[in-house]
């Protein structure tokens, strides 16, 4: 097939490049590289531009002849988002109206939507499933949410089937090792853990000890990057074989939640092998931040026909280490 894949030359994005090139499809990347990088675009074709620039998109789809268009390009921080919601409004819900209307224009049926656990707000009951009300907290949340409504109309006024896939903690590398997590400034954990460990940050920050779980740290759900896009491409398979008409939505995770701490212990113990230790620090609660978040992934697993490959924590960890001592410079042990 013929892919366009917008913000390709992000983190979830390149890997979902990779995974649909190796497989035969050709793939063309839209990226404005503000928070991806052109070197995380190893496959496909890359195109630098914005979803803002309408006389762009026209030329882009008049030559592309596209079977179908994945959607990664979103602003993710949810404190930004609150100090700056007009960003996050411009970019993530006028930029991706300017992207579903030239598809319609040029009859593309088929459309992936990187969506979130945000929408979902403060959790009512976990695993959190596809029934759980969504009453997202911050702008970030409010305007995934606003698209997954929009796709709703579309799909009964145009006939754009779409998916819709939510993720909760993104996590991991490439297993081969050619491609992992860049973000300016990074905010994920395992990253950050990892930087405290290889040199490139002086330590990492626990938010708070005293929430209502198990050793009261926050327990949240890690999915793989590789699982997360097999998940995209069966989802995919899903829309041009027909089996998924409408606008659907799916949850994606481990199902099985890990403590800060749970984290932190299989880090440490990753690391101690390259002779590497974590600083950690302690800070207060930051608001907002839910005591448990994990995903209740069975839809996807049963429509989807999807099943993680690497739900392990430490191959996780593994992975993402390999990546982290590339990008610091680590020499490779013989």
């Amino acid at each position: 097939m013929n892919i366009l894949i917008v913000g390709g030359a992000g983190y979830i994005g390149s890997h979902m490049v990779k995974m649909l090139s190796q497989v035969g499809h050709h793939v063309c990347v839209l990226d404005n590289l503000t928070t991806g990088f052109r070197e995380q675009v190893k496959y496909g074709e890359l195109v630098v531009g914005d979803l803002q620039d309408l006389s762009l998109m026209e030329t882009l789809f008049k030559a592309g002849a596209f079977d179908a268009v994945m959607h990664f390009a979103a602003n993710s921080l949810v404190g930004e988002s609150v100090s700056n919601p007009a960003k996050y409004y411009r970019n993530n819900v006028a930029n991706t109206l300017n992207l579903l209307d030239v598809m319609v224009r040029h009859n593309v049926k088929n459309f992936i939507f990187s969506s979130t656990a945000a929408t979902f707000g403060e959790p009512e009951y976990v695993p959190i499933d596809e029934k759980h009300p969504q009453k997202p907290i911050n702008p970030y949340g409010a305007s995934k949410l606003i698209i997954e409504r929009i796709l709703q109309d579309y799909a009964q006024a145009y006939g754009l089937n779409s998916i819709s896939l939510r993720y909760f903690n993104a996590c991991g590398a490439d297993p081969d090792g050619e491609l992992g997590e860049c973000h300016d400034p990074e905010t994920h954990l395992i990253p950050l853990i990892l930087q405290a460990a290889s040199g490139r940050r002086k330590s990492i920050t626990v938010f708070g000890r005293d929430y209502p779980t198990e050793d009261g740290t926050c327990v949240r759900d890690y999915i793989h990057i590789y699982d997360l896009c097999c998940a995209h491409a069966q989802a995919l398979n899903a829309l041009v074989e027909g089996g998924e008409q409408g606008a659907s939505c799916f949850n994606l995770g481990n199902g099985a939640g890990y403590s800060v701490q749970q984290v932190l212990d299989v880090a440490e113990k990753v690391v101690a092998q390259d002779s590497c230790r974590v600083v950690v620090e302690e800070g207060e609660r930051r608001a907002g931040d839910p005591a448990v978040l994990v995903a209740d992934a069975s839809l996807a697993m049963e429509e989807l026909k999807w099943t993680p490959l690497y739900p392990d924590l430490e191959t996780i960890i593994e992975h993402a280490w390999e990546w982290e001592k590339k990008l610091a410079g680590f020499k490779k042990a013989v």
